[in-house]
């Protein structure tokens, strides 16, 4: 992937492990571990969710692509490169390493306030594939699978899974994929539901720019508002879906965006916003 002037040159390590630039109000955040099919180590999963939060708070950023180098997307999490607890362990440390860990991850990406593409570019497996699940958008190349590698391990899903799947997909073939963790082709996932669109690899990074453009030109408070909508209505009746709309409603005509919506209809002209 190119550079660009924004992109960080700093001296840490963690700088090469986990790429980050910022081009016409994308934030582009790339795994670079492509030796180990960029397993999400701890240190890069902190970095990942400190630039999620950043994109969120920053008005010069309107749009995050996530994506990574090699032929793996995401292999999981690094089990290997947690800090060392120097003691034994003892019940409830591994419920608190999932709730401070995967599940931090998953919940830094539903959670940023500017829309979320996952440009997949090779395997996704395990967290990995819960990683591009919870993306707003998710883009596909040819060449990717989705695999819910937990039960080959005899483990539980973590990372939301059991929670994402079957919002995604219905109960029925989230216990399929969950039960079984056989590898989904990318044109499977698509035919699911669990892909937006599926793109010849060549053409992924260009798709993925074209829609982040598109969507960092929009009105990113009244997105920002829309994904929370349609997240929480996931959880909630139709009284407090009603609501909670009325009030984005009322939220979001107080911004310069939504105004400019108006006025730009009213004049019959193409909008400019501003993403305030």
């Amino acid at each position: 992937m190119p550079s660009s002037p924004d992109e960080s040159h700093a001296s840490d390590p963690l700088d090469s492990l986990v790429l980050h630039r910022t081009d016409n109000g994308v934030s582009w955040i790339t795994l670079n571990r492509p030796e180990a099919m960029n397993a999400v180590t701890w240190d890069q999963r902190e970095r990942i969710i400190s630039l999620l939060a950043e994109a969120s708070a920053d008005p010069a950023v309107r749009a995050v692509v996530l994506t990574a180098t090699g032929r793996g997307f995401c292999a999981g999490a690094d089990l290997r490169s947690g800090p060392a607890t120097g003691g034994e362990r003892v019940t409830g440390d591994v419920a608190r390493t999932i709730r401070l860990g995967a599940q931090r991850l998953i919940a830094a990406v539903l959670e940023c306030e500017k829309p979320v593409i996952a440009a997949v570019n090779g395997t996704a497996a395990g967290l990995g594939a819960h990683l591009a699940f919870a993306c707003d958008l998710v883009l596909a190349a040819e060449s990717a699978k989705f695999i819910e590698v937990f039960v080959r391990r005899g483990l539980v899903p973590d990372g939301g899974g059991a929670y994402l799947l079957p919002r995604l997909i219905g109960p029925h073939r989230a216990k399929e994929l969950l039960f079984f963790g056989d590898a989904l082709p990318a044109r499977d996932a698509e035919r699911l539901g669990l892909v937006n669109r599926v793109l010849p690899d060549a053409d992924l990074t260009a798709t993925a720019r074209d829609w982040a453009h598109r969507l960092a030109e929009g009105p990113t408070r009244a997105l920002a508002l829309t994904k929370h909508l349609v997240n929480a209505s996931q959880d909630t009746d139709r009284a407090t879906a009603f609501a909670a709309e009325a009030m984005a409603q009322e939220i979001n005509m107080t911004t310069h965006d939504a105004q400019e919506g108006v006025r730009s209809f009213v004049e019959r002209r193409s909008p400019k916003y501003l993403g305030r």
